[in-house]
């Protein structure tokens, strides 16, 4: 067994936390801005019926960070399928809007759904050399998010994807992390069990971080909820520790799910990871595990079986996509 160090972790993990976990604060705009050079930054923000909220997240991101500090280049809204009014709000809100089915359309198939989709989708209509992915269902957003995900790239050339961490209140909830059910009970274990180098990150499903183009071109995308998992692994064998880093941005506040997507979630989590201990040679697979999950509600007759597909698809490194690779040429 590995020697762990004085907080019980590996001697690496406590060195990484403390050579590459900062805090927003740490990271004002307008000293980006003299770090930045000749970086240009795209903000992507992936919607799907988020009416209520995009609207003051782009208009936030445009005010501080496009025309009071010039730090964004881009800022892009992706469509994902909705059927509300997120689109039109996010278009007079100032960003640029992108329906997810129209980007690269010969390579659209219905299937291939959710936000790894519209995140893997977003790297060809975007030119930033820098992305910065953050969610549109927040809650009291503060353009702190962007600039703290944002400074560990432009302090450093080494780094090359940052993730944030907070904590997770529910809404209307007063203890601080009663969110991240998922995390807790499915990620954490997982990735201590068999990744314990990504054991010091507090957040791993957070759906806010920004890495290099140059480095999420050259990585899959899982298309559904487990797209986070997938990058955190897959980028620790591309890139290792060193090139990671996580910021933390304070306090998150979104919208809850209910405990049977959260299963939905697991499962898609669950299987992200078996594919990349089959892909790293941690496991010998002596059968396929099934894409479907069995929930139950109660009926008039009791409990009723449901079943979801929990199966997640994979969209390939977009470096060696043929139409995104001639784009750069």
């Amino acid at each position: 067994m590995a020697d762990r160090g004085r907080t019980g972790v590996l001697p690496e993990v406590e060195a990484w936390l403390s050579r590459r976990t900062s805090s927003a604060a740490d990271w004002p705009a307008r000293a980006l801005l003299s770090a930045k050079g000749g970086a240009t930054v795209s903000v992507v923000l992936p919607a799907r019926n988020e009416e209520e909220t995009v609207g003051e997240i782009v208009s936030a991101v445009r005010r501080d960070l496009v025309e009071a500090v010039p730090l964004v280049d881009e800022l892009v809204v992706i469509d994902s399928r909705s059927s509300d009014d997120t689109a039109a709000r996010a278009l007079r809100a100032g960003a640029k809007v992108f329906a997810q089915d129209e980007i690269l359309p010969e390579l659209h198939d219905p299937s291939y759904d959710g936000k790894g989709e519209a995140l893997w989708k977003s790297l060809a209509v975007t030119t930033g050399d820098l992305v910065v992915f953050v969610d549109a269902d927040l809650r009291e957003f503060r353009t702190s998010f962007v600039t703290g995900l944002l400074g560990p790239l432009l302090a450093d050339p080494a780094v090359g994807y940052v993730k944030a961490c907070y904590d997770r209140p529910l809404l209307g909830a007063t203890e601080p992390n009663a969110g991240g059910r998922v995390t807790e009970l499915v990620a954490r274990p997982l990735l201590n069990l068999h990744w314990p180098l990504l054991a010091g990150f507090v957040q791993p499903l957070a759906g806010e971080y920004a890495g290099r183009r140059a480095v999420l071109e050259r990585v899959p995308f899982v298309t559904g909820y487990g797209v986070e998992l997938g990058l955190l692994i897959d980028l620790l064998d591309m890139v290792g520790l060193d090139a990671l880093a996580q910021v933390d941005l304070g306090r998150r506040v979104h919208s809850h799910q209910s405990t049977e997507a959260l299963g939905g979630m697991a499962g898609q989590i669950m299987h992200t990871a078996w594919a990349r201990l089959e892909r790293q040679d941690k496991i010998v697979p002596l059968h396929e595990p099934s894409a479907r999950l069995v929930q139950f509600e109660r009926g008039p007759a009791g409990h009723r079986p449901l079943t979801r597909d929990v199966g997640v698809a994979e969209r390939p490194p977009m470096a060696t996509i043929p139409q995104y690779a001639s784009r750069l040429r």
